[in-house]
């Protein structure tokens, strides 16, 4: 993390598309990190951090879902808007943090 950056939230989850990594949202960023887990030992180890996304590129937040709850996202990149969606636990805290720190970034 950058100087005077702070961690406001952070999950297990899982990508639609990118499968098993951890979610974090900080006062500047969202970020996924790949992860793998071991059985054998319980140890989990982090891979690529394959989402890394200013809060002013996300353009929408949204949640959905009846029984598998999802937080996703419309992040704006140089070419094109992707849309993420990550199974959490408590999508609609999620969706309401996601806001609230997109809304203090731009203020």
């Amino acid at each position: 993390m950058e100087e005077g950056e702070k961690r406001l939230r952070q999950e297990d989850c899982n990508e639609d598309s990118l499968g098993a990594g951890i979610l974090t949202l900080t006062n500047r960023r969202v970020a996924f990190d790949k992860t793998r887990a071991r059985m054998m030992d319980f140890s989990k180890q982090f891979g690529d951090t394959l989402i890394d996304a200013p809060l002013d590129n996300i353009t929408k937040v949204w949640k959905e879902g009846i029984l598998m709850k999802k937080i996703c996202l419309i992040i704006k990149t140089k070419d094109e808007e992707k849309t993420c969606k990550f199974g959490v636990f408590n999508s609609g805290k999620w969706r309401d943090d996601i806001q609230k720190a997109i809304d203090d970034f731009k203020n």
